[in-house]
């Protein structure tokens, strides 16, 4: 994990049994490192969302909404692209049409430009406050997965994710991190338009409370 991630994961993990590597990001690539400590000493290293079988487990999340609900748009948001891509999948598969956006940050937009130039695009490093949307491009499988099932991509502002995570604490009651309300901030903010009924994935819950304090200040800050 890089040394700036929240520190209620870097417990938790710590708490489930897992030994957790600390890492500056600003210095080294995590695929990297995470190659050369399988190497070193003789492990698989399993991807968090370039991988069949990821892909396929994230694509229950719409698949089980699905199953409850008929939706005619689906808003899922997007970091490597496995939630997406799996979603697009199970989405098309069940709904062939229903329509399936992908959100990701201003701030960290690779795979939406990827999507509209159809040419892989990276981005290094990206300073958004949705840290789980720091992947550096879309993976080998999941950028023809996106171009293949994805109708769009939308990006929106940090003003917006800050916006949108406090809006569903307060009124939902749900501890969401930024990264997880990227869908529902394209519909809130007016990024998408709504037709029909509208489904929307809110996934995360990685917030460390005892830094709350500093993303209402960092809030007032960023220009609403």
């Amino acid at each position: 994990m890089p040394d700036d991630a929240p520190t209620v994961k870097q417990v938790a993990t710590r708490g489930y049994g897992a030994e957790v590597i600390l890492y500056n990001r600003n210095s080294i690539k995590r695929e990297e490192l995470a190659q050369s400590l399988a190497e070193e000493r003789n492990l698989t290293v399993i991807p968090p969302y370039d991988h069949p079988h990821v892909i396929a487990g994230q694509g229950t999340a719409a698949k089980e909404l699905i199953e409850e609900v008929g939706i005619d748009l689906l808003l899922v948001c997007c970091g490597g692209g496995g939630l997406l891509s799996g979603s697009a999948i199970a989405c098309k598969s069940l709904l062939p049409n229903c329509q399936v956006i992908g959100v990701e940050p201003e701030r960290a937009d690779d795979a939406t430009r990827s999507f509209h130039s159809k040419i892989l695009q990276t981005v290094y490093n990206p300073d958004t406050i949705a840290d789980g949307a720091r992947t550096p491009s879309l993976g080998k499988i999941t950028f023809p997965l996106v171009l293949q099932y994805v109708d769009n991509m939308v990006t929106v502002s940090e003003a917006a994710i800050l916006r949108t995570m406090f809006l569903i604490w307060e009124r939902l009651k749900i501890v969401v991190e930024p990264t997880g309300v990227l869908a529902a901030a394209a519909l809130l903010e007016g990024k998408v338009k709504p037709q029909g009924r509208v489904g929307v994935i809110i996934s995360g819950g990685n917030v460390d409370l005892t830094q709350v304090s500093k993303l209402f200040s960092s809030q007032t800050r960023i220009t609403l």
